[in-house]
């Protein structure tokens, strides 16, 4: 992660309604652009955009290969719903990508989708996947946070018997390359998930939108970290900002506005189709631009 004084430009290509080789187009192309210091997939199994029935990739499958066609990009899912997998599956599925990728994972986890979202609703039926309530999915994440920590720093199996999850003989080999683990990012804005951001979080992100709302939510997480004795300046303040190719002005000024409110990690959501020398783009007309590359 950066520093607290400069901020970290990444880039955002959502897996869906696009083709592998685009993806993997500009990432390789990010990959030799050192103001691009990550790269970010989403976690949906089914379109929440453009056409219904369009091509979204798995998120942790595509962001395996990405892992092994890349040499330098920190990597990720912003954020990987905490809905989809078991805990202890995600975390033997995260280790195996930060091997694949040298030590350049960023575990991106999350409460998963908002049961007001019928896009996103949609595709916990189509899978069998059962979608509880709010109460649920943000106490369910909690206790995947601990389990997934534990996985991949304990040398001895486990047994964990919590509210939700419930493991035997719990062990994860390989371990992650990073040590004692990667970079845990939590993304959310609900009061609730952000007092799991407090107590578990590396990173916080929130996505894009109203700035002012982004620092009261911001400033609340404070709040958290203070009631348990955690420095809130421990946790990077991460935001998914769009990105307008026709008005880029537009989003420098976004830019300049997230990094004044405090975000030192800026992630650039790119929309499809990719234009070609898109990460160039972005770096000279966003990153450089923006007087803060």
């Amino acid at each position: 992660m950066s520093d607290t004084h400069q901020p970290s430009f990444g880039i955002m290509t959502a897996p869906s309604q696009v083709d592998y080789h685009d993806v993997l187009r500009v990432w390789r192309e990010a990959d030799a652009i050192p103001e691009i210091e990550h790269a970010w997939l989403f976690d949906h199994l089914m379109p929440i955009g453009g056409d219904p029935n369009g091509p979204t990739f798995e998120g942790w499958t595509l962001l395996s290969a990405l892992a092994a066609q890349t040499e330098r990009l920190r990597l990720g899912l912003m954020v990987t719903s905490n809905r989809f997998r078991p805990p202890a599956m995600l975390a033997k599925i995260a280790a195996t990508v930060d091997v694949v990728s040298g030590g350049r994972l960023d575990f991106g986890i999350g409460a998963g989708s908002r049961p007001g979202h019928p896009a996103a609703r949609r595709e916990y039926e189509a899978h069998g996947l059962p979608f509880h309530d709010a109460a649920h999915a943000v106490g369910s994440l909690a206790e995947a946070c601990t389990v997934v920590r534990r996985l991949w720093a304990e040398a001895e199996p486990f047994d964990f018997d919590g509210a939700y999850h419930h493991l035997t003989g719990a062990f994860c080999n390989p371990k992650p390359v990073q040590r004692p683990h990667p970079p845990i990012l939590i993304g959310g804005r609900s009061t609730a998930t952000l007092r799991v951001v407090a107590e578990h979080a590396d990173v916080w992100n929130i996505p894009g939108g109203d700035i002012g709302d982004a620092a009261r939510r911001g400033a609340l997480m404070d709040r958290f970290c203070a009631e348990i004795g955690r420095d809130p300046a421990s946790i990077t303040r991460s935001i998914v900002l769009p990105v307008s190719y026709d008005h880029p002005g537009d989003t420098r000024n976004a830019i300049s506005e997230a990094v004044d409110a405090g975000f030192r990690h800026v992630v650039l959501g790119l929309p499809a189709p990719y234009p070609e020398n898109v990460a160039r783009w972005v770096t000279s007309e966003l990153i450089n631009k923006s007087g803060h590359g």
